[in-house]
């Protein structure tokens, strides 16, 4: 075979090349990775079917996680959404849902994702703007008003108090009626990402891990159906990280929680089979369904082999994905229905579990009802007309895809082992390692697109003059003040002698070494607020400050 290429290099090839030169002189995915002109068996000679492909449902999982994947069940289709108040949120969950939607997926303003209050200071201007503001369980109660938490599995993009929304959303299922046990969803409480490349952290890694392994822990006997984490590579590589990078980097986070929760004295079979994970889906189609792919056979490996896991469970990668935010452009934004439809195939052909497709203007703000609507049938159109459900891994076995899944995994791995040296996730970001490999990428691909390298449709090639912006969502100042009225009442209303005993227990136990759940259930029980939570565990575990790295 290495024989007839040659000759069809040498023979048809180069007289084609003499007379019409190629595009280019290097073609390369989306991350750099150089792509031959032609593959061919050669390319994947060492590739073992049973070692490294095996069947679907079965290890390593490189084919999927499900024995029929999705001519059994399709992916969840989750669209993230949340903006200004509980009340508005809950009319476009209840929106989504008559549309088609099957899984919520809560998207919480910044004060509430670092743990202010919506009349706290530096809360001023953010109230409402990027999410829903979360001040309480009365805040909690209003957004899932009407939406019964036994008939819907709901995913919180929430980290550092991740503790305190997980145990509003416990208690509100309570008021409904609905043990915890039958509750089904994730929340992110990914803490190592939001130093490496997202930054809504509050406490340092040490007592922001033990919260983690609580949750890990609490969950395993009280929430059996419940994602503890979703370790994502999705913010990282909004930051710019390329493919390789976005699968060491997020499996090297994994690993940092795995070794936390079994120094806790957990056995990895016990709360293992709940991890999850996240990740981006970008613009190179086939360099993206090889990452997916590969994440799911380095895990595996990395599960059995370093820690000995027996449930097979233990092994699976299973993941949601959402597509590419830094890919969208604000120029001719009806593009962007496009990209996402490319992105969402990766996704969906890489063999995702969960799926959210960004909205055509989100390069320019809050999606309107119409743009997530679209967005939404984006994923529906390729699940029922595409044709692509109907067979398991349909491009397995493409020399192409093959070839390159083998060489994410193994580039993947030797980061995997550089961080090993540096002494693990929390040692590489403490290092600035991480933050300065992300950096150095997303510098390489700004370059590229400058010099007009790489095409951007509307950007640097193909653009248009005069274009008219099409309706945008903005969310009305407003809300902050009624937020804050809001809040005032309810601290004028509850037991304020429940709310402080709560609170002093709360501390005594940061202070020790219990598990810190049933303490913030009982907080948020007496309706002690989020940033009255936070504040007493910033008082005994302090706020992260980071390095300077560059």
């Amino acid at each position: 075979m290495q024989a007839a290429k040659a000759a069809w290099e040498n023979g048809p090839v180069a007289k084609t090349t003499a007379r019409f030169p190629e595009r280019k002189s290097e073609f390369t995915t989306l991350s750099g990775t150089p792509v031959e002109r032609l593959y061919t068996p050669v390319d994947t000679a060492d590739l073992n079917y049973e070692r490294d492909l095996g069947f679907p449902g079965q290890y390593p999982y490189t084919r999927g996680v499900q024995p029929t994947m999705y001519r059994g069940r399709l992916w969840t289709m989750r669209q993230y959404a949340g903006f200004g108040t509980a009340e508005e949120s809950n009319e476009r969950y209840k929106y989504l849902l008559a549309q088609g939607q099957t899984g919520l997926s809560v998207a919480f303003d910044l004060p509430t994702q670092i743990g202010y209050d919506s009349d706290h200071a530096l809360a001023c201007g953010e109230v409402g703007k990027v999410g829903v503001a979360i001040d309480s369980l009365a805040d909690m109660e209003t957004l899932f008003n009407g939406i019964p938490l036994d008939k819907v599995s709901t995913s919180m993009t929430i980290n550092a108090p991740a503790a305190v929304l997980l145990a509003m959303y416990i208690v509100v299922a309570e008021k409904q009626g609905v043990p915890s046990t039958k509750l089904s969803g994730t929340i992110q409480n990914d803490i190592l990402k939001e130093y490496a490349a997202r930054g809504t952290y509050i406490f340092p890694p040490k007592p922001s891990m033990r919260l983690i392994t609580d949750i890990f822990a609490y969950c395993s006997q009280h929430l059996p159906e419940w994602n503890t984490i979703s370790i994502s590579g999705y913010h990282i590589r909004e930051a710019g990280c390329t493919a390789v990078q976005e699968v060491a980097f997020t499996l090297a986070n994994g690993i940092a929680y795995v070794e936390a929760a079994v120094r806790a004295g957990l056995d990895v079979d016990a709360f293992a089979p709940r991890l999850s994970f996240f990740f981006n889906a970008q613009m190179d189609v086939l360099e993206e369904v090889a990452k997916f792919r590969a994440a799911r056979r380095l895990w595996a490996r990395i599960m059995k082999e370093r820690f000995g896991a027996k449930n097979p469970r233990s092994l699976m990668l299973r993941f949601h994905t959402q597509t590419a935010g830094c890919a969208l452009t604000a120029q001719q934004p009806d593009n962007n229905i496009i990209r996402v439809t490319l992105q969402a195939l990766a996704a969906v052909l890489g063999g995702t579990q969960s799926l959210h497709t960004n909205s055509r203007d989100e390069a320019l703000s809050l999606p309107t009802e119409e743009s997530v609507r679209i967005a939404l049938r984006t994923q529906q159109i390729i699940a029922y007309e595409s044709g692509v459900t109907n067979s398991i891994d349909p491009l397995a076995g493409s020399y192409l895809v093959e070839s390159l899944t083998n060489r994410i995994e193994a580039e993947a791995g030797q980061y995997l082992e550089r961080i090993d040296k540096l002494g693990g996730a929390v040692a590489a970001i403490e290092e600035g390692f991480i933050q300065r490999e992300i950096q150095e990428s997303a510098y390489a691909y700004q370059k590229a697109v400058e010099a007009g390298e790489r095409i951007v449709v509307g950007v640097n090639k193909f653009q248009v003059e005069n274009e008219k912006l099409p309706e945008l969502l903005r969310v009305d100042p407003e809300v902050e003040r009624q937020q804050c009225a809001k809040l005032a009442g309810l601290r004028s209303s509850r037991d304020n002698g429940r709310v402080a005993a709560s609170l002093t227990q709360l501390k005594t136990a940061a202070q020790g070494e219990a598990n810190l759940m049933p303490y913030i259930l009982e907080c948020v029980r007496a309706y002690a607020t989020l940033g009255e939570i936070c504040g007493v565990l910033r008082e005994v575990f302090g706020e992260y400050q980071p390095a300077v790295i560059f």
